[in-house]
């Protein structure tokens, strides 16, 4: 394996020789398999070990691991502690998602700070197949069917010429030592079903799947670079940059087929997922004026442009929600969704999910904290209730009244989010499109 793992850094220009790489760690089989080729290889490396304190003892168990190591083999070593549950709360993201920004943020970090030229990780062919059926669930443009790529800017997979059985043996073979992270035997994560559950019966019908997979990935990684070259040149065709505002010439867009590809290619750099740009190609041919928002950006659909600036900060004390948005991620993560299929549509019984008369409502929503005087009408409850009166009935604290969230149509409040809808805004009969809006 040593030879093969030579190799293919040489092949695929991974890093030279004389560089020093940091090699991120975790204890797991992938990572200790990794620092034990990179020595047998006299590779110049250094190990960086994070400790998100997700799981106890467990997580401390596997610093001491990798110290242990380190020290055993004359190996520097980065170890930093990480608050993940207040980066959770504080970005509004989810903990697998908040535990990648933190490491990579350190990673590059460190190296700036200690001159390493690139961060290699234990990711291998398993994984990448894994990545792959992830994507394809999510919903996935070109990019996401190539799978992890051996080198992206400054990190590399010097193990994506092995996979996950091939690992185990040379494990068992050298007698290798490494800590099991017991999440990765749960099905609670996406990953870990794919892992556990799909790519096992797959295997079942096509024993071989593995390599028809590797095989296909490899396919689109070649396709994508062909996809690259028009989607770049029809970017310097169609974007124009005029005074921080960039403009796209809604004319020479019509001429790019199939156009939403081109439009989603183009608009996602921006912070426009797929529903607000298949909202945005609805709009093309429509009156001037309407607008639509990502996190970052705001796009108005002009006469004959879109034109496209970067989002004001709004009032720390309210945040606007467009009609056309589809989820929020500050301060809170809500997602909106508009139902006109009434015959299909499930009441869910959860606090968490408002169901409104989408007619009733006046947008832009405002998502705001509690001000002396509000009041609203309680759906199951009769008449009007003073919203601290409300919060007193749900025996609130002053941090939990603090920290509770009201979404307002103009003056109404029509959700104490979490908790109750208002009555006025209820669905009836009458409804013809309802506004569903979920808190995550």
């Amino acid at each position: 394996m040593v030879n093969r793992f030579q190799q293919f850094i040489k092949e695929n220009n991974l890093f030279d020789k004389e560089q020093t790489i940091l090699l991120a760690v975790s204890g797991g089989i992938d990572s200790m398999i990794l620092c034990d080729l990179f020595l047998k290889s006299n590779f110049k490396f250094a190990i960086a070990h994070c400790n998100f304190h997700l799981r106890g003892e467990e997580s401390n168990r596997d610093e001491r691991f990798v110290r242990e190591y380190a020290q055993k083999n004359n190996i520097k070593i980065h170890v930093k502690d990480f608050d993940t549950y207040s980066y959770m709360k504080e970005k509004g993201k989810s903990m697998q998602v908040s535990a990648r920004e933190m490491r990579y943020k350190w990673f590059y970090e460190l190296l700036k700070e200690e001159g390493y030229s690139y961060i290699a990780t234990g990711h291998h062919i398993d994984d990448s197949i894994e990545t792959f059926f992830m994507n394809i669930l999510r919903g996935t443009g070109i990019a996401g069917l190539h799978g992890i790529l051996q080198k992206v800017n400054l990190v590399v997979h010097p193990l994506l010429f092995t996979n996950r059985a091939e690992i185990v043996n040379y494990q068992k073979s050298n007698n290798l030592e490494f800590v099991e992270d017991s999440s990765n035997a749960t099905t609670k994560y996406t990953r870990n079903k794919i892992r556990h559950e799909l790519i096992p019966l797959v295997k079942e019908i096509a024993p071989n799947f593995d390599k028809i997979v590797s095989k296909e990935i490899e396919r689109f990684r070649e396709t994508e670079v062909v996809f690259r070259s028009v989607i770049n040149d029809a970017k310097t065709e169609l974007l124009e940059i005029e005074n921080q505002t960039v403009k796209i010439s809604i004319e020479k867009l019509k001429s790019y087929v199939p156009q939403k590809i081109f439009m989603y290619e183009i608009l996602s750099d921006f912070g426009f997922n797929e529903t607000t740009i298949n909202s945005i190609e609805d709009a093309l041919l429509e009156t001037s004026g309407k607008q639509f928002f990502s996190e970052t950006h705001r796009l108005v659909k002009d006469r004959d442009f879109l034109l496209i600036v970067k989002n004001k900060p709004q009032n720390i004390n309210q945040y606007l929600i467009e009609e056309s948005q589809a989820s929020v991620y500050s301060p809170i993560v809500l997602h909106m969704e508009i139902l006109k299929d009434l015959q299909y549509v499930k009441i869910p019984k959860n606090k968490e999910v408002a169901m409104l008369d989408f007619d009733k409502l006046t947008f832009p929503l405002i998502l705001r904290k509690w001000k002396k005087g509000d009041s609203f009408f309680p759906y199951g409850l009769q008449g009007e209730k003073k919203i601290s009166e409300f919060y007193k009935n749900l025996k609130y604290s002053i941090l939990d009244k603090e920290n509770q969230w009201l979404l307002c149509s103009g003056n109404d409040i029509v959700w104490v989010v979490g908790q109750r809808i208002d009555d006025r805004y209820k669905l009836t009969k009458s409804t013809k499109t309802i506004y569903k809006i979920e808190l995550d």
